[in-house]
């Protein structure tokens, strides 16, 4: 399939790629359908681009790359939504957002996949112990490793 996206022009992406929130993402509850973009060899961060609107791509990591404990109660009716049998079989990404010169990460509002089947959604914690602007590093300093998504 190719995505068409603002920033890279058309990319060609497999159709078994594409991440389905069935409810949307906070704030953009129509956009439903993304893929994930790897613009580096071994990036720490990724474009998770919007199949359906070139103008929509969030900044993406894994977590735990920068905040090692950092953990996710997933809820049994998440559980149901995205059709797990196990838990290892869900990768947790968060959006990321630069902010005076910090990258944060939004880690009270966690993107859950089912990497068997790829469905998604974003869950809503509440936990005291993280925002939605976790400072995660400089803006200027270079993330290296990263689990493929």
């Amino acid at each position: 399939m190719l995505v068409q996206t603002m920033r890279f022009g058309p990319i060609e992406v497999d159709d078994g790629k594409v991440m389905k929130f069935q409810d949307g993402l906070l704030g953009f509850p129509r956009h439903a359908r993304f893929v994930l973009l790897q613009t580096a060899p071994d990036p720490a961060l990724f474009w998770m681009q919007s199949v359906d609107d070139p103008e929509l791509a969030f900044v993406v990591c894994d977590p735990q790359l920068f905040v090692a404990d950092y953990q996710v109660p997933i809820r049994k009716d998440d559980v149901a939504a995205l059709g797990l049998h196990d838990l290892n079989d869900c990768q947790v990404l968060v959006i990321v957002n630069k902010v005076n010169g910090e990258l944060t990460g939004n880690l009270l509002g966690p993107l859950v996949v089912n990497t068997q089947t790829l469905a998604a959604r974003q869950l809503v914690l509440s936990d005291r112990r993280y925002a939605t602007r976790h400072r995660l590093m400089a803006a200027d300093a270079s993330p290296t490793l990263a689990k493929t998504a």
